[in-house]
């Protein structure tokens, strides 16, 4: 089908094409009835005479038909039109979750969080009406233009109550999200869809999958045998709370995995929250046993053995001759040994009278929790002089501001009451860089001058295409996750995305692809192809105009194409195939 203007049922013009997927196409079409912009999908003609395939496609309208949520694409209508199944499906005006995170990199926490409350919540009516999803991927989300994110593509969900339609069934998904029990042949559950929820949460986070490979098959591999690497090594700044998500969602032992969607929604909507922000990194035992005690007992029992051993130490044997000669050698120096003895006994006591001994005394236990203050309190109640100690300051992620970081010499050491002693305290945490992008610059202005005043901001205005307008496309002079030195001054720049805005041409005379490259570059929107039949036109047009060539836009060339926060302006190409 690649004939526009085509009617569908008389009723569904088709457009233009959006797509070409693995068993059907997808067009975009205006339902003349209704008057609004829909999407089709048909399954391809050669496929519907597989009853497989066709079973699977009607699974999916059966499937989503069923659903009733904000953020699962709509099903309109289904039906069959000389011989071809389609579905008739709401259309998102946006782009992919994949074609967003392929533009952008890594998304900032907040957001990344808002589209998996998003996802997760769709995942979870899903689950409620018994049906499993089982390809969840940023493939198959839309992202509208407002933010909000639909499910779409339930092509190989499976209802609880439905058998597997083949072998090949068991392991169908795409091999950067496929739960490792799908790679071991195990019958799909509700687990699948979470594991692959934090797939793509990982995914939004970093900007990339956790796995690699060569072929399907290593990647699967390595999701079977593989530990998810930590996100919090390639971001330091985010909170515990959003890496243990993660962690659960992905663990290897389904039974340990979150048992539901909800429950996994429930930590979403508290993992940002000041007062989970510090708790602890979660460890699932099961995953990782301890080693038997078995070598360590060995390793005792060898221990107790050699000092046995020790004990019986052979007897030196003495040579037997002695003369005379020698023994009065002999009591000659032991006279004098003794003579000596007596004379530095003597002179130790005389010496004692006049100098008194420097007293040895242990440094003692400093905690953090000690204040500078409290520390010296316990140094010079040890015996120590306060005029001796030494303060010095240094920064610590790990210790309060003004608390005890170590002391020197170390604890436990024996050294004299008069030592010299260094004790080191906090004056505070190190400033960590965040990643501003994507949010209001009046609100990261105010969060800095709370946080810290010496980061000055330089903020410029640029039209960028990728970010909604208002908010920081940019951020330079400074790297995410550097750590600053609070007390000095730096600068940070930022440059906010303005409202796009283009005096439209150099558009006509362009083929398809140009034009649409053209826009596309200029203002960020993708324009609506309005192809028309060559045919239709008379022989004198004909003449005159080109195949495929842009003949006239709207709005028009000359004019100023303005982008709108609400309601964007749409450009309209035409031309003639």
């Amino acid at each position: 089908m690649n004939n526009n203007n085509k009617m569908i049922a008389e009723r569904y013009m088709i457009v233009s094409s959006l797509g070409e997927g693995g068993m059907a196409d997808v067009y975009l079409a205006i339902d003349t009835i209704l008057n609004r912009e829909v999407a089709i999908k048909v399954l391809r003609g050669e496929l519907s005479k597989d009853p497989v395939t066709l079973l699977r496609f009607q699974r999916e309208a059966n499937a989503v038909s069923k659903l009733n949520h904000p953020n699962v694409v709509d099903v309109y209508d289904v039906g069959e039109f000389e011989g071809r199944h389609y579905i008739v499906m709401e259309y998102v005006r946006g782009r992919t979750l994949k074609q967003l995170i392929s533009q952008r990199g890594a998304l900032h926490q907040e957001e990344a969080v808002n589209i998996m409350i998003q996802l997760t919540s769709a995942v979870q009516h899903a689950h409620e009406n018994d049906i499993i999803h089982r390809d969840i991927k940023p493939q198959n989300v839309l992202v509208k233009d407002d933010g909000t994110v639909k499910i779409t593509d339930f092509g190989i969900a499976l209802a609880h109550d439905t058998v597997q339609l083949t072998q090949s069934d068991a392991v169908l998904g795409s091999a950067h999200y496929l739960a490792p029990e799908t790679t071991r042949g195990e019958t799909p559950s509700n687990q699948v869809d979470i594991y692959a929820l934090g797939i793509v949460f990982y995914e939004l986070l970093t900007g990339n999958v956790p796995f690699h490979g060569d072929n399907p098959v290593q990647i699967a591999m390595k999701h079977l045998r593989e530990e998810i690497p930590s996100v919090r090594d390639f971001n330091p700044t985010l909170p515990q709370s959003v890496e243990n998500i993660i962690i659960k969602a992905t663990v290897k032992n389904r039974k340990l995995r979150y048992q539901s969607a909800k429950d996994m929604l429930y930590d979403l909507h508290r993992c940002l929250l000041p007062e989970y922000a510090h708790v602890e990194k979660l460890v699932f035992e099961e995953e990782h046993p301890q080693p038997t005690m078995v070598m360590e007992q060995r390793k005792q029992k060898q221990t107790k053995k050699t000092e046995v051993r020790k004990k019986h130490v052979e007897p030196i044997e003495e040579d037997e001759e002695d003369d005379s000669g020698n023994r009065k050698i002999t009591k000659i120096i032991i006279a004098m040994i003794v003579g000596l003895c007596v004379i530095g006994v003597a002179a130790f006591v005389l010496m004692s009278g006049i100098f008194d001994k420097e007293k040895m005394i242990k440094v003692p236990e400093l905690s953090t929790s000690q204040t500078q203050q409290e520390a010296i309190q316990t140094l010079t109640s040890s015996g120590f002089k306060k005029d001796n100690i030494t303060i010095k300051q240094e920064l610590s992620d790990d210790v309060e501001k003004g608390h005890v970081i170590r002391v020197s010499p170390d604890t436990g050491e024996e050294i004299g009451a008069n030592s010299k002693l260094t004790l080191t305290v906090s004056r505070g945490t190190w400033f960590v860089v965040k990643d501003y992008r994507h949010r209001l610059p009046e609100e990261v202005e105010k969060e800095l001058n709370e946080q810290n005043p010496n980061i000055k901001l330089e903020i410029s205005y640029e039209q960028r295409a990728n970010t909604w307008p208002g908010y920081i496309a940019e951020q330079s002079g400074l790297e995410i996750g550097e750590k600053l030195d609070p007390d000095k001054e730096y600068t940070l720049k930022i440059t906010v995305s303005q409202l796009m805005s283009w005096k439209i041409e150099g558009v006509v005379g362009k083929t398809e692809e140009e034009a649409i490259a053209l826009i596309k570059e200029k203002t960020g929107i993708l324009p609506v192809s309005d192809e028309r039949s060559y045919d239709d036109l008379s022989e004198e047009e004909q003449k005159t105009i080109k195949k495929g060539v842009v003949t006239d836009v709207d709005p028009a060339e000359g004019t100023e194409y303005v982008q709108q926060m609400e309601n964007p302006n749409v450009i309209t190409i035409r031309f003639y195939k």
